[in-house]
């Protein structure tokens, strides 16, 4: 899309990096990454709640296939992980890999379609919101220069999404910790680990705030980083012009395997953390 007009290659770039915002500061909302997560997040549910409401004994439909081996999947990881008897860890895990799954999947959508789209409906319905000479600026430049074109399409390449995510499992290892072991041996497990003695006390709770804070803090940026230098390498291939298609195919196929293996190292680690909230050492 670049090659098409007089837009700068540095443009182009920031342009795809960037997402619509509402608000400003601390209550800045990032609206595409936001709205589509929250839309993957319903299709998930919806689509799982069919299948188990149409499930049936007999031959399966394909669908109701997939769903079965996905669930059986995460039910054997939980199983092999999660060693205390608890029946609200399965339900988290198979939520984080579907969604983040989903989330990761939007990546392999070509990065001009869905923000090209939204910034020529936007132009139609606000044909005023951009002035602009025409004689100097093409009608491609006054869709992108549009708010509605500014659109992440894939979440995960925010940094604000991963983080919340590993916000959430944050709050579950500390729910878990609490809820296994009281509050007095959540406070103990910080203060007496790994030195069981008072004196060391200060000492083990630095060693074990900065162990714990650590746990959520590298589960988003893993997840951020991965997905974010691979849409930076989509865009990069956008710019290419007539030969992307190609190359746009070649990684593409490629990152499948890194959108499938990152949900599942964000589900892995959520079990393998919670499992060790839930372990009275």
């Amino acid at each position: 899309m670049a090659a098409e007009s007089n837009i700068s290659i540095q443009g182009y770039i920031n342009h795809h990096l960037s997402d619509m915002t509402v608000g400003t500061g601390f209550w800045a909302v990032n609206v595409g990454a936001i709205s589509v997560s929250l839309i993957l997040g319903f299709v998930f549910v919806l689509s799982f709640m069919f299948v188990g409401r149409k499930a049936t004994t007999g031959v399966p439909g394909k669908f109701q296939c997939f769903v079965e081996m996905i669930v059986e999947f995460v039910a054997t990881s939980v199983r092999e992980t999660f060693h205390v008897k608890d029946k609200l860890i399965a339900p988290i895990a198979l939520t984080i890999f579907m969604w983040v799954f989903l989330m990761n999947l939007m990546k392999l959508v070509p990065v001009d379609w869905l923000p090209t789209v939204f910034g020529a409906v936007g132009l139609m319905f606000t044909p005023d919101a951009i002035q602009y000479d025409t004689t100097n600026y093409s009608i491609l430049e006054k869709i992108m220069a549009h708010p509605w074109s500014y659109l992440t399409i894939a979440p995960t390449t925010d940094l604000n999404i991963t983080m919340g995510l590993a916000l959430g499992v944050f709050l579950f290892i500390v729910g878990y910790s609490i809820a296994y072991k009281g509050v007095g041996g959540f406070i103990k497990e910080l203060s007496f680990t790994p030195f069981n003695h008072w004196a060391l006390v200060p000492f083990n709770l630095v060693l074990e705030l900065v162990t714990l804070i650590a746990k959520p803090v590298s589960l988003g940026l893993r997840l951020f980083g991965n997905l974010y230098a691979g849409e930076v390498i989509f865009i990069l291939i956008a710019l290419v012009g007539l030969g992307q298609l190609p190359l746009h195919f070649a990684w593409a196929v490629f990152h499948i395997l890194v959108i499938v293996l990152q949900a599942f190292l964000f589900m892995m680690l959520t079990i393998v953390y919670l499992s060790m909230a839930a372990e009275d050492h």
